[in-house]
């Protein structure tokens, strides 16, 4: 297999005549495109040809970056959607339609836990939340005939727990149920969750893919090996007229059609297409661009983050510091397990005092941020319980260990001195 750093820069793109041998993919500003003759035509609109005939459901640009992460998270196919939350929404609905439930940790990311708990009940698609996504007898005895899939984060956001894959993958499988895995913090470049039983990736591109804070988009990867026709999902099986030719008698199953490629089908012609969260094609490229990058940035961010954890661990007004990149913590054969270049950019801690003291710590920054985002080349700092997770109920912020004493960290691309310098005198002063 070609080497990470090789396909984050060639994966899924060809400079040759069918894009004039531009050396960099090209921006398709273009919301259609011409069909050729009527023959064509109705080939492209059938699904009988690969092509391009209307952005809401494929874009040459677009298309470049789903074939590059696909590569990079050895996966079948992808979609790209607008925005990480749309990705894991269409995940969990696709995988939950028509009265599915959803196995799923307290320790999500805010709007993931909302949408869970609150919005996607409204369709029909309900959570069982577990306290310990890693102890396999509280998961299975969530497991019913309802269920349909196990959804958590490779690394947690913001407690970074790592998620022990294997096991996990073995338990759904042997019930029929699938595992969708958010894989946001680590990105491919620190974990290939397919390649440890995951059936499904979703992506929030604008962290860590893309690198720069400036563009939004998600993905959907498939890793083209689960059984969407098991008989626990029967939205794969159901005949539909979307992808049949009712003229000549033809009908056909998402299941019968596309086989292991079923699910990512079924995001790019129903999803996608009906409900229209569409990636542009200039932050498709934004991410491409950053794409070329994705490892010398993430190795520098993951030497400096375990610095910077190493060096609060020492500081008197801070009293835990969450960041299982360490190698201190009970998850340490985990994070060397799945983890042997690291665990990410983004940690947690708690200081001492009151809340008072948090809000004089993120004012007191000069080089941090005050933003809510992560994987950008700048670092970012925020206080989770009333930013990323104040949507989140109490009872499940306490859970997730999320208190108005705790501090998010996204360590970026500056000199590590700088940063520790800068934390501490934000520390000193806000005391």
């Amino acid at each position: 297999m070609t080497n990470f750093r090789t396909q984050a820069i060639h994966a899924g793109y060809e400079p040759n005549d069918e894009h004039d041998h531009a050396a960099v993919p090209p921006i398709y500003a273009s919301a259609a495109f011409n069909l050729g003759d009527a023959l064509r035509g109705d080939a492209l609109a059938a699904g009988e040809l690969d092509g391009f005939e209307y952005s809401r459901v494929a874009n040459p640009t677009v298309d470049a970056l789903e074939r590059r992460v696909a590569a990079l998270e050895g996966g079948i196919g992808a979609v790209a959607v607008g925005s990480g939350m749309a990705a894991v929404t269409y995940a969990l609905m696709c995988a939950g339609e028509g009265g599915g439930r959803i196995i799923a940790p307290t320790d999500l990311y805010g709007a993931s836990v909302d949408a869970l708990g609150d919005f996607l009940p409204q369709f029909g698609i309900h959570a069982d939340f577990v306290k310990n996504i890693n102890d396999l007898d509280e998961v299975e005895s969530k497991i019913g005939p309802d269920t349909r899939a196990i959804f958590a984060e490779t690394v947690a956001n913001p407690s970074t727990e790592v998620l022990d894959i294997e096991p996990l993958a073995a338990l759904a499988h042997k019930h029929g149920i699938a595992v969708i895995v958010d894989n946001t913090v680590p990105t491919p470049y620190l974990l290939r969750p397919i390649e440890f039983g995951a059936d499904i990736v979703v992506h929030s591109t604008t962290k860590g893919i893309t690198g720069h804070g400036n563009a939004i988009g998600g993905i959907i990867v498939d890793g083209g090996h689960f059984d969407w026709t098991n008989g626990r999902f029967p939205q794969f099986t159901m005949r539909q007229q979307v992808i049949s030719d009712d003229r000549a008698g033809e009908w056909h199953s998402f299941g019968e059609k596309y086989g292991s490629a079923a699910f990512i089908k079924r995001i790019r012609i129903k999803y996608l297409r009906t409900f229209g969260a569409v990636q542009s094609p200039f932050n498709a490229y934004l991410s491409l661009v950053g794409l070329e990058t994705l490892p010398q940035r993430v190795s520098q961010q993951v030497a400096t983050a375990t610095r910077i954890a190493e060096h609060l661990t020492h500081n008197p007004h801070v009293t835990k510091v969450n960041y299982s990149g360490l190698g201190t913590t009970p998850q340490y054969e985990l994070v060397r397990k799945y983890f042997p270049n690291g665990v990410g950019q983004i940690m947690s801690f708690l200081v001492d005092g009151s809340p008072d003291n948090v809000r004089r710590i993120i004012d007191g920054t000069k080089l941090f941020s005050y933003v809510p985002n992560i994987g950008d080349a700048r670092s970012l700092i925020v206080d989770p319980a009333h930013i990323t997770h104040r949507e989140v109920p109490a009872e499940a912020r306490r859970a997730a260990g999320v208190t108005d004493n705790m501090l998010r960290l996204s360590i970026g691309l500056e000199d590590v001195d700088d940063l520790i310098a800068d934390l501490d005198q934000a520390i000193a002063g806000a005391y």
